[in-house]
C-alpha cells in the first residue's frame, strides 16, 4: 500500500472535537504503527533533505512528536515554538487564528539567527496560521524558512496561501 493509501486508513476522523463543527483529525493510530512512523519519517527526511536546512523547528504540541525526529534522522538541532508561559528565557512571540478562535506562539528569543535554514514541521496544515505564526517568529530572529513539511493538509481552507512563497510538503490530503 502506497504511503497516501496507508496514511487514510490509518488516521481517525472524530467529529465535534474539541467543538462543534470541528472533524478533528487524530493522529494517534498512525503514532502507534512504527512501521508506518517509519515510512513517514523516511518521506519527510527526504523532502527536508533537498533544502539544506541548518536546523528544524515544530509548533506544540504534534510539531514536537515529529519536528525532533526529524531533526535527529538530519543531525540539526529542534527548536521548540510554544505557547505563552511555556518556555523559561527570554522569547519572541506573535498571536495567531487558528481554524477555531485564536493564540499565541513563542520561541526563546536566542534560538535561531541570521543564516539558519529552517524546516517547519507539524502534523496539520487548514487554515495555515499556526504555521504563518511560526514562519513569522523565525524571521523576526533573522533566519529563514526554508519549507513547511506536514502530515495531513485539509483541502479548501487554502492554508498554503498564508504561506506565501513557502514551499509546502504534505503527505495526505483530506477534506476539510
Amino acid at each position: 500500500m502506497d504511503l497516501d493509501d496507508h496514511l487514510k486508513a490509518t488516521i481517525r476522523t472524530v467529529p465535534d472535537f474539541p467543538i462543534d463543527g470541528i472533524q478533528f483529525r487524530d493522529i494517534t493510530p498512525v503514532l502507534s504503527d512504527p512501521v508506518l512512523m517509519r515510512r513517514v519519517m523516511d518521506s519527510f527526511e527526504e523532502h527536508a533533505r533537498t533544502h539544506a536546512p541548518t536546523c528544524v523547528a515544530g509548533p506544540e504540541a504534534r510539531g514536537f512528536i515529529f519536528g525532533p525526529l526529524l531533526a535527529m534522522r538530519l543531525n540539526l538541532p529542534f527548536i521548540p515554538i510554544r505557547k505563552p508561559g511555556k518556555l523559561p528565557h527570554k522569547t519572541v512571540s506573535v498571536s495567531y487564528s487558528l481554524e477555531y478562535g485564536t493564540n499565541e506562539l513563542q520561541m526563546h528569543e536566542d534560538a535561531l539567527g541570521p543564516g539558519d535554514r529552517v524546516i517547519l514541521v507539524d502534523d496539520l496544515l487548514a487554515t495555515g496560521g499556526t504555521v504563518e505564526a511560526a514562519a513569522s517568529l523565525i524571521s523576526k530572529a533573522g533566519a529563514e524558512t526554508v519549507a513547511a513539511l506536514f502530515l495531513i493538509e485539509l483541502e479548501g481552507l487554502d492554508g498554503r496561501v498564508r504561506l506565501g512563497p513557502i514551499p509546502a510538503h504534505s503527505l495526505v490530503h483530506l477534506p476539510a
